[in-house]
């Protein structure tokens, strides 16, 4: 089970300390299965409830997971090793397409906007014990959610997407609970998930969003909890579309207990609007993010959701942070006021680029997906060989594996870098790097 290496310690945290010495060291491999609690106990000659303290410690950390009966893991990817981190060094001449970055170009100047804040700032200063959402920006957050059909709640901000999806996650679940994500998806959703003790339960994709018989799947399995982009997916380019979003309503009704989070991360990005699958379940939250259209540095979402949830987030932030900072809660308020963004135009020049990188791709008869938003997935038989061809033609793209649980092997282009005059060039490398086979996409 554990080989030679043994767990020693008789508090739970001294045991706990053993077994992530055991991971940190290699000694306990990926995927470990660790002894059942009272088989241990016997061993160290503790009290259970000692080892399950230890066991609750770990997978809080990250460090294990924990499948039922099946046993607890040490898990297949550790806290300490993101996803993110997986990154190829790039060689001076080599065309980077694998950050995942907007366009500097797209972004807007930020300068105008702190200046206003500041200047708000110096009028009123902001003193402990004030309301953490600035009325205008919840105004404006509303407004827009309104527009876009997203169900009536009270309104959050927080620090980013990310920061959103795991204070939420954190209000309702406990080390254990299954999650059911994207596959492929988001490498910093398919990380959090464990690292909160977490389960994941992977669910396919297509173009069109989470498949429905897959969803229908996780929710049977027991998923507490469903994370779904509503556009620009990442890395596949998805987008729910109004029918697939009927669809999944229709299942997710069946399902009241079922925490429902919608990522809408691509806000300012696209020209398709998001179908929200929150509001059919008791528990949801609707969650969107500055960061692609106004510059990854601002770090700011606004959220709404149902009031138990939302009250569970803005009491626990209380608690923690306080709340995200008035000066850029007023910048965003300058942004979306002014107009600083023209999301029609950004939204056409990503699609420009994307789409004729898929088009080139389909008429050198290689098939990649991205139908919205800033990358392109494309699928493959062998990813390292592909992005190893890829290189020495003098291109960098991600691997699919930083995005995939279960899924078929892919490579991940982001077009943000990429000039309309590049693509021929690029999908010519492309078709180069993915014969003799294009694989499947195994979602």
């Amino acid at each position: 089970m554990l080989g030679e290496y043994r767990i020693t310690g008789r508090r739970a945290s001294d045991i706990a300390a053993s077994v992530e010495a055991g991971v940190g060291s290699g000694a306990l491999a990926p995927g470990a299965l660790l002894p059942p609690m009272r088989e241990l106990a016997g061993v160290l000659g503790v009290n259970p409830n000692t080892v399950a303290a230890a066991y609750r410690t770990l997978r809080e950390r990250g460090v294990i997971e924990t499948d039922g009966r099946r046993g607890s893991r040490v898990r297949a990817r550790p806290a300490t090793a993101p996803r993110d981190a997986l990154r190829m060094e790039v060689p001076a001449g080599v065309r980077d397409l694998q950050t995942g970055n907007p366009d500097i170009a797209l972004l807007p100047s930020l300068e105008a906007p702190l200046a206003a804040a500041a200047r708000r700032y110096a009028r009123a200063p902001t003193l402990y014990g004030q309301e953490p959402v600035v009325p205008e920006l919840e105004r404006l957050a509303r407004a827009g959610f309104d527009a876009d059909g997203v169900p009536a709640g009270p309104v959050a901000v927080t620090s980013g997407a990310l920061d959103g999806i795991e204070r939420v996650l954190s209000a309702h679940l406990r080390p254990g609970d299954a999650v059911a994500v994207e596959d492929p998806g988001w490498y910093s959703v398919l990380d959090l998930v464990p690292a909160l003790g977490l389960r994941v339960l992977p669910m396919a994709v297509d173009d069109d969003g989470p498949v429905v018989a897959a969803v229908e799947r996780v929710l049977a399995e027991g998923a507490r909890a469903l994370v779904v982009t509503t556009r620009a997916q990442n890395p596949t380019g998805a987008a729910v579309s109004a029918d697939r979003a009927r669809e999944l309503r229709a299942v997710l009704a069946r399902y009241p207990q079922v925490l429902v989070i919608d990522d809408d991360h691509g806000h300012g990005i696209v020209d398709l609007p998001p179908h929200a699958l929150g509001g059919v379940t008791r528990s949801w939250a609707f969650v969107r993010s500055t960061a692609k259209a106004y510059g990854p540095d601002l770090r700011l979402a606004v959220l709404t959701g149902d009031a138990v949830t939302l009250d569970r987030v803005r009491g626990r932030q209380r608690l923690g942070p306080g709340w995200v900072s008035r000066l850029l809660q007023y910048a965003v308020v300058e942004l979306w006021s002014s107009g600083a963004v023209d999301h029609v135009a950004v939204a056409r020049a990503y699609g420009e680029r994307r789409d004729a990188l898929v088009a080139a791709l389909r008429e050198r008869g290689v098939r990649a997906h991205g139908r919205s938003g800033m990358n392109v997935w494309v699928p493959v038989a062998d990813e390292t060989a592909v992005v190893a061809r890829l290189l020495t033609a003098g291109w960098v793209v991600a691997p699919g594996g930083r995005f995939r649980v279960e899924s078929g092997p892919g490579v991940r282009v982001t077009v943000s870098g990429l000039r309309v005059a590049e693509v021929a060039e690029l999908a010519d490398a492309l078709a180069a790097a993915v014969r003799p086979a294009t694989g499947g996409r195994g979602a």
